[in-house]
């Protein structure tokens, strides 16, 4: 476990260190084999989901062909944010381990508190508007989804 948190630490350092990004790195382990890393790469790719564990979710299921992570770990070098949370719970991963807490980001200017907050409140008391829309083929989507025989369930 240390060589990989360690690893995930040291990816954060170096992008900092390279002027690469945010200080934050993840690692995708299988087996013992890491199978993908990740850095922050927010502003160098000016795409606000290109967060570390993001990152290394992405390349590890390119490298597995799937869009899951079955029997893999995540170490990152920080409690990962609502974003990342939403994208490890998608991805399945058999576990998730972390060097810093979102307090100690919080300390340094990544305080990702009130999008916790905002979860909580029902979409129309957001601080983004969002409003719902009732198109009248709405539904068709999941119509279509619900009659598919070439659906893969995830």
């Amino acid at each position: 476990m240390d060589k990989y948190i360690n690893m995930a630490v040291d990816a954060a350092i170096d992008n900092v260190s390279g002027d690469k990004g945010g200080p934050f790195g993840a690692v995708v382990v299988k087996n013992g084999t890491v199978i993908g890393v990740g850095r922050n790469q927010v502003t160098t790719l000016n795409d606000p989901t290109a967060h570390a564990e993001v990152q290394a979710i992405r390349e590890a299921c390119q490298f597995l062909k799937s869009f899951q992570l079955d029997d893999c770990e995540i170490y990152t070098s920080c409690e990962p944010c609502p974003m990342c949370l939403g994208a490890i719970f998608w991805a399945r991963p058999k576990a998730v381990y972390y060097a810093c807490t979102k307090e100690d980001a919080a300390k340094v200017g990544f305080d990702d508190q009130f999008i916790y907050e905002q979860i909580a409140l029902s979409p129309d008391q957001r601080s983004i508007p969002m409003k719902q829309i009732f198109p009248k083929h709405a539904e068709l989507p999941f119509q279509a989804w619900t009659t598919s025989r070439n659906k893969i369930n995830y």
